[in-house]
């Protein structure tokens, strides 16, 4: 079994973190160059560790799958970043978003984790305006505000709809003055494919070269994994093709515990699926439900135009519902919801698989020009996409998988039960519980990156004695080869179906059985006709070309392949965790309102599974959550 030491310190929940930081081990400046640390990822939690890192003193060499750091996923992120700074005066506080996170992640986070991110994210607004991130700004010159899914204030900063990207170059410009500085190593197209441990220590990884194919071995005294979550194991999603769960996978493999891997986020405001062929989907921010309301029609069946249905045969269905949030309600509320009428024939659209969000009565009050200042990227994007004016009629959403709640277990130094691995963003399980709240991806990213991770990395480099570990050591070479093995043996099939027709099966076994709502009966179909797909893509996988250049269908086939192995784990962990909490809604458990319906007395852990071997049933290991400062309570936003 696993080690889970979650290192909390003791003390107050306001002082753990101010006390931690005063008594962790420290490295000597002059000692800071002696060390080198891999990052993996240059999202916002990779970028501005990176940056962060280096200008403490440390080696840093950097990997990303693009050609740039800039193309990181992070950039999509749209409607905002979260922080308790008070500008609307309007009650925020530390407390309350504390509070606001550990309720909205449906009391499945580790507390003292959440209570950190919260005091650091006053931090994360300063940085990023003195890099120039261009908030939106009120009319006196005073950074803006807006409101987001579970939170009755405003604490949101934004600009306009392109937050992450505008963060994004934020930490990319830190993070290039530092290459500048020749204190980082940038290695651009390279993916990781292995871990290599040495004595039970993580000491560095393989990566492939995307335009080459060349396999090399690089060598750190830690490493920082900030590769993202694993949305794309359900196909179609709003994550960018490239996202895939190999770097977590292959760490999971060497022994580092997968927690909470069950815990998958449906966004609810996307673009509806318009064909059998489409590859992913497209997220309309959630800041959009500041001003936008819900709705459906009354009557099932009624296929009139919107502009047809008078008020009163509408149904404002999360106002009616959840009268003190309306339609800021978290986004798992928000996404079942949006289930619940459809399969009730009251969906819209050409699939009945859409409801309405409608800007008219915002228009009128406030006028189309100040809805275009707040969201019109947005709705150009909208436009783009359906060929629809969103202003002149109400846009049609539906939810898709977005973000990963899970992800590799850490302790509070944000290291793996792995030593010499760490793991931040949006790659761990520790800050959003069973349920993310709108625009804290972003706070998450950036706290880790740049205010955690610096001080609490040094703390294990102080305590490590071995030296350095040349990429000659044989466990470099026996990694290498089994990547190598793994690549050939792909590329050996020479079957009939192609990557991404094996990757929508995958999906809609997962999407169907395992997406936002989940019965005992349909899990354990799922664990039966994953290995099934599997097998037949060990055998029927048509690849052209080598892996000696640049080799796209590989590059996906690789990913698709670590993706079958996992969906199997989330599948598994969904069966056992046998309680509704956040974005896990199991049938079997809810109230008689259709509400989840948690089982603290069993349930009120993270599950965090350990790999046994290929074939084996993984091993899963408990921790504890206990709350000192949230008491437990069934969740409302009524």
């Amino acid at each position: 079994m696993a080690t889970l030491n979650s290192k909390i310190p003791d003390g107050p929940m306001k002082d753990k973190w101010t006390s931690h930081k005063s008594k962790i081990k420290l490295v000597n400046a002059a000692n800071k160059r002696k060390y080198h640390i891999i990052v993996v990822g240059t999202g916002l939690a990779g970028a501005s560790a990176a940056a962060s890192l280096s200008e403490l003193g440390y080696n840093v060499n950097v990997f990303c799958i693009q050609d740039s750091p800039r193309r990181a996923h992070s950039i999509a992120a749209q409607g905002g970043i979260n922080a308790a700074k008070n500008y609307p005066n309007d009650g925020d506080s530390i407390m309350r978003l504390f509070y606001d996170t550990v309720k909205g992640g449906d009391f499945r986070s580790r507390e003292a984790n959440v209570h950190r991110l919260a005091e650091v994210s006053n931090n994360i607004i300063d940085q990023c305006v003195a890099q120039g991130v261009p908030f939106g700004r009120e009319y006196a010159g005073y950074l803006d505000n807006r409101s987001f899914g579970g939170a009755q204030v405003s604490r949101t900063f934004y600009a306009r709809g392109q937050t992450g990207q505008q963060l994004l170059l934020g930490a990319y410009s830190a993070l290039m003055k530092e290459v500048g500085r020749g204190t980082v190593k940038m290695y651009p197209r390279m993916e990781m494919l292995e871990l290599v441990v040495i004595d039970g220590v993580a000491r560095g990884i393989v990566v492939r070269n995307s335009v080459t194919g060349e396999i090399s071995s690089h060598a750190a005294d830690a490493v920082v994994l900030a590769t993202g979550g694993y949305a794309n194991v359900f196909y179609l999603s709003t994550n960018a093709k490239a996202c895939n769960v190999t770097a977590a996978w292959r760490a999971y493999k060497k022994g580092a515990t997968f927690a909470n891997p069950c815990y998958t986020q449906i966004h609810p405001t996307c673009i509806p699926v318009h064909g059998d062929y489409q590859s992913k989907l497209t997220l309309m921010s959630e800041s959009l439900r500041n001003d936008g309301r819900v709705w459906v029609p009354k009557k099932a069946g009624d296929k009139r135009k919107p502009s047809e249905i008078p008020q009163e045969e509408r149904d404002y269905y999360l106002e009616r519902k959840y009268p003190s949030f309306g339609n800021l309600v978290p986004r798992d509320l928000a996404s079942r919801n949006a289930k619940f009428v459809s399969d009730e024939g009251k969906g819209v659209g050409q699939t009945g698989m859409a409801v309405y969000l409608d800007f008219a009565d915002s228009i009128a009050r406030l006028g189309k020009k100040v809805i275009e200042e707040r969201y019109g990227n947005l709705f150009d994007m909208y436009e783009c996409i359906t060929g629809s004016n969103g202003y002149q009629e109400p846009m049609m959403i539906y939810p898709a998988p977005h973000y990963s709640m899970g992800g590799l277990w850490v302790d509070y130094n944000l290291m793996s039960n792995l030593p010499g691995l760490f793991v931040i963003g949006e790659a761990n399980f520790s800050d959003h519980g069973a349920n993310r709240l709108g625009a804290s991806a972003l706070m998450q990213g950036l706290a880790d990156g740049y205010f955690v991770l610096p001080y609490t990395i040094g703390d294990y480099l102080a305590g490590s004695s071995w030296g350095k570990t040349a990429v000659n050591h044989a466990a470099f070479t026996e990694a290498e080869q089994q990547v190598k093995e793994r690549i050939q043996k792909l590329l050996n099939i020479k079957g009939k179906k192609t990557v991404a027709e094996f990757h929508r099966q995958l999906g809609r076994i997962m999407w169907n059985k395992c997406g936002m709502s989940r019965n005992e009966k349909g899990l354990k179909e799922a664990l039966e006709e994953i290995p099934k797909v599997r097998e037949e893509f060990s055998k029927n996988l048509a690849l052209l070309g080598s892996g000696n250049e640049l080799n796209q269908s590989l590059d996906n086939a690789l990913r698709v392949s670590e993706l079958m192995e996992f969906s199997e784990l989330l599948v598994r962990d969904a069966l056992y965790r046998k309680e509704s909490c956040g974005g896990h809604f199991r049938e079997e458990s809810q109230t008689p309102e259709g509400e989840a319906q948690r089982d603290d007395e069993k349930f009120c852990h993270v599950g965090a599974w350990e790999y046994k071997g290929a074939g084996q049933t993984p091993t899963l290991n408990v921790e504890p959550l206990e709350f000192q400062e949230v008491h437990l309570a069934q969740r409302s936003y009524k």
